[in-house]
C-alpha cells in the first residue's frame, strides 16, 4: 500500500473510533483519546490480585511509574471491561484491577494485542509500557501497554 493509501486507512480507522459504540477503542479521561472516552463504568466494584514477578504491577502503579516504566515490559492483571476488535491491525482491551483513581482515570489501562480476550474475563497481559503515547488527531494516552500476549 502506498502512502496516501495508509494515510487514508488511518483516517478511516479514526473516523471509525470516533463514531463511538463498539468501535470506541481508545481513551482515558487523563490521556485524552476520543474527547477522554472511557471503558464503561461498572456498577460492581472490581478487585483483582496482582500479577506475580519482578516485572508486574497493578494499573494504578503504571500511572505511577510511568516515567520510569517507558519502553519496558510490564505484566498486569486486570479484568476486562471492554474490548474494541481490528481497529489499526490491533485489538485494544480496558483493564481494571481495582486500584486506581477514576475521577484522574488511573483506573483503567488500554492494552494493545493480536490476543482476543473476552469482557470479563481476568486476564495477565504481558507487553511494553509506553508513556505519552501519541497516535494523532487527539489519540493520546498518558499510560499504554503495547504489542502484548494477554492469557486467561
Amino acid at each position: 500500500m502506498n502512502r496516501f493509501g495508509k494515510w487514508i486507512a488511518l483516517c478511516v480507522s479514526i473516523g471509525v473510533l470516533a463514531a463511538g459504540g463498539d468501535a470506541m477503542a481508545f481513551g482515558n479521561p487523563s490521556g485524552g483519546g476520543a474527547a477522554g472516552a472511557k471503558a464503561p463504568v461498572s456498577q460492581e466494584p472490581i478487585k483483582v490480585e496482582k500479577a506475580k514477578g519482578a516485572d508486574a504491577y497493578t494499573v494504578a502503579e503504571t500511572y505511577e511509574k510511568a516515567k520510569d516504566l517507558d519502553k519496558k515490559k510490564v505484566v498486569v492483571r486486570g479484568k476486562v471491561v471492554k474490548v474494541s476488535r481490528g481497529i489499526m491491525g490491533k485489538n485494544w482491551a480496558h483493564l481494571r484491577d481495582g486500584s486506581g483513581d477514576a475521577g484522574k482515570g488511573t483506573n483503567n489501562l488500554v492494552v494493545t494485542s493480536q490476543d482476543v480476550p473476552n469482557v470479563g474475563d481476568v486476564v495477565t497481559a504481558r507487553g511494553t509500557l509506553y508513556k505519552d503515547k501519541d497516535f494523532g488527531a487527539g489519540y493520546r494516552y498518558q499510560v499504554i501497554v503495547e504489542e502484548a500476549t494477554i492469557k486467561p
